[in-house]
């Protein structure tokens, strides 16, 4: 048996060595992408389908008039400002910190003739026309993720993943406390829960450190058990010199020693880490996507906000004097001083990664848009139209694939006659659209690399073997995460075996010798 799983454990070893260490960093770069925020990657480094065509890849999330002949289109590109045609294109992000990650910008709102105001990734921003320049504004509760914004008569609200704010000067705000909906059971998403022990941002910063440190084991292990590998077969070669075969042995008991001692020290950090990681993606993360649990005490998530990490967009129907909030989980609608939140009876079809438009359309009706597709959403009969394949929506008796054919990731209202969609993987390339959307002129493509927390991202999430794997890349996590926790375990009852037997090979008293 020992010797089996000694088997085993060497060649998974050598096998997922190289998946293994791209895993580990990749994770590493993730946990901290304010710090990574600045640095970007060529595109022309990536694989082909990471390249911009046809404005995909949330390039665009929507525009906003600026003058009577020109207009600001925003998405993950930054601020551009270009004319009515759409003819030509100029930089207008002087004044957000350096780093495509830190320009992908919400939501963009003119708030008057001399001032805007932008929301995105790492905070919300005013520019005054008058001093040409972005500058940022400090909201309360160290909020940065601002998602959505909106303006009602003189006042600004400003919609982050966990808060609402509002200010009427624009610069200084306060927090709108949002309560809990009826029924609120003070539990969060399984999934959710997975995720932040998964970072270890559980335990925020401190947390997010530990999962460092455990990737770092994974990388000493990977490397050292290659070494190891590597060694004993050069050992069995004869025609080493014994000089030479001294040095291999130094090295193969030193790797052996440390491979040992480190791994069953954190052993238990390993499995949680590697288990953990298994349920974040397809397939295994279908099955817990709708499951909730109690909150573990004493960590992030323990926290008496009921909103924590939910919010996502915010709009104003004028005719019924109501807010409409879509959350991750539901959409609500509340009056004008937010004294309750109630759920819809019914629910549109959105993506649990968030809706990306929500659009007022008259007569008790919505425009949604998400990774699910773009919808008409009549909220009052719960008529629902699919607005790309022109049908009307069934809903499905049970819960699906958590994204659609059709990956809407932006809405443009001042493009001709008519509105543009752009999906994530097609960008302007929809049978929805009736008007034409320019090529993506150059500078906005060289101006746009690939954010390191993004390639990062891609190859955690085993996207990045796509170009090759084609849709088994969605086998990548699951099978790496159940083969690592044999790893795991083969590796400690090896390690375990080994104790014992040394150990009782130690206390075992020893025969006594016969005398001549």
């Amino acid at each position: 048996m020992i010797k089996l799983l000694r088997k085993h454990h060497r060649w998974l070893g050598v096998i997922l060595l190289i998946v293994l260490i791209l895993f580990s960093f990749s994770g590493i770069i993730m946990n901290h992408r304010k710090l990574v925020s600045g640095i970007g990657i060529d595109r022309k480094y990536l694989p082909r389908n990471y390249s911009y065509h046809d404005w995909n890849f949330a390039a665009v999330r929507s525009t906003e008039k600026f003058t009577n002949d020109s207009i600001l289109v925003y998405g993950n590109i930054g601020v551009w400002l270009t004319d009515s045609l759409f003819s030509r294109f100029t930089d207008f992000n002087t004044g957000f910190p350096k780093g495509v990650d830190n320009h992908k910008i919400s939501k963009v709102l003119k708030l008057n003739d001399s001032l805007l105001v932008a929301g995105s990734l790492f905070g919300l921003h005013i520019y005054d026309t008058t001093v040409k320049h972005w500058e940022k504004i400090t909201l309360p509760e160290n909020e940065e993720n601002v998602v959505d914004l909106l303006l009602r008569n003189d006042t600004l609200l400003v919609l982050t993943r966990s808060n609402l704010f509002a200010s009427t000067n624009y610069q200084t705000f306060k927090r709108i406390d949002l309560p809990a909906p009826a029924g609120y059971d003070n539990k969060v998403g399984l999934f959710k829960t997975l995720w932040v022990i998964h970072s270890g941002a559980i335990y925020g910063l401190a947390g997010k450190l530990v999962v460092d440190f455990v990737a770092l084991v994974i990388v000493f292990l990977s490397i050292g058990g290659f070494i190891m590998f590597v060694n004993k077969k050069k050992l069995k070669d004869k025609e080493h010199r014994e000089h030479k075969r001294k040095i291999l042995k130094r090295q193969y008991q030193w790797n052996l020693k440390w491979h040992n001692r480190i791994g069953y020290l954190t052993i238990v950090l390993l499995i949680i880490t590697t288990a953990t990681g298994i349920f974040l993606r397809p397939p295994l993360l279908i099955p817990i996507a709708e499951a909730k649990v109690g909150k573990i005490p004493y960590t992030e998530l323990d926290t008496p906000n009921p909103w924590h990490d939910q919010l996502r967009r915010i709009i104003y129907i004028e005719k019924e004097d109501r807010y409409i909030i879509s959350t991750v989980e539901a959409f609500y609608y509340t009056d004008d001083h937010f004294n309750s939140m109630v759920r819809f009876e019914k629910q549109p079809p959105a993506s649990v990664m968030g809706v990306t438009v929500l659009e007022e359309k008259g007569d008790h009706t919505l425009w949604v848009g998400s990774f699910e597709g773009l919808f008409s959403w009549n909220y009052k009969t719960d008529e629902i139209i699919d607005l790309i394949d022109n049908k009307r929506w069934i809903r499905p008796t049970k819960k699906g694939h958590p994204v659609g054919a059709h990956k809407i990731s932006g809405y443009a209202a001042h493009v001709g006659n008519h509105p543009l969609i752009f999906d994530y993987d097609k960008g302007t390339n929809s049978t929805f659209n009736k008007e034409r959307f320019p090529a993506m002129p150059k500078e906005v493509i060289d101006k746009n690399p690939m954010p390191l927390w993004n390639v990062a991202q891609e190859i955690h999430t085993g996207r990045i073997y796509q170009f090759f794997m084609g849709d088994f890349y969605i086998l990548v996590v699951p099978l790496t995460g159940l083969f690592t926790l044999y790893l795991n375990i083969s590796g400690f009852i090896i390690w375990y075996k080994r104790y014992r037997t040394k150990k009782n090979n130690i206390f075992k008293p020893q025969k006594a010798q016969k005398k001549d």
